[in-house]
């Protein structure tokens, strides 16, 4: 056992405790880390329907901006109708029908936690996360002791680890 006094003891404690404290949130980001990868796909989204008031006589144009949808393309424009994917807009009432696919309240919290960007509200959350993962990256090479096995053996695993990041990184 290392000395009570030992920085060694002192990495594990706060390793120990600093783990417990961060269950909740590792496990938000792992399951919003695998949500994220099926963004492109319609997996774990519900389908709403949604008609809203806009500009009388927009223009195909403008309808983009005006419904907040960044990829809007008109498909048609029939008399006073401008028809898109999935959705419609008249241009004497100013009414859009539309469908759009989002993901249930819940897990669309948790993705736009995992995706917060500076002037989010709480970004400072994701710093202070990321930190502490760098932290039991590094931590975990004072759990043992570097004469032992099993670090010998933790050695080769960590190199295994940067080996497989690099060629995920660079192939």
């Amino acid at each position: 056992m290392a000395n009570k006094n030992s920085m060694s003891l002192k990495i594990r404690i706060i390793h120990r405790y600093l783990g417990f404290f961060l269950v909740g949130i590792m496990s938000v980001y792992a399951l919003s880390g695998i949500i994220l990868i099926f963004r492109d796909s319609d997996a774990f989204k519900q389908e709403r329907e949604v008609t809203t008031q806009i500009k009388v006589n927009a223009s195909s144009d403008e309808l983009g901006k005006l419904l907040e949808m960044r990829r809007l393309k008109v498909t048609k424009e029939e008399g006073n109708k401008i028809y898109f994917q999935n959705g419609v807009y008249d241009k004497e009432t100013g009414i859009a029908d539309y469908k759009v696919k989002e993901l249930p309240f819940i897990l669309d919290k948790m993705t736009h936690l995992h995706k917060s960007k500076s002037g989010d509200s709480l970004f400072f959350l994701n710093i202070f996360f990321g930190i502490a993962l760098l932290f039991f990256s590094f931590s975990s090479f004072f759990m043992f002791l570097p004469k032992t096995s099993v670090f010998k053996k933790g050695l080769y695993f960590t190199l295994a680890g940067v080996i497989l990041t690099l060629l995920l990184l660079f192939v």
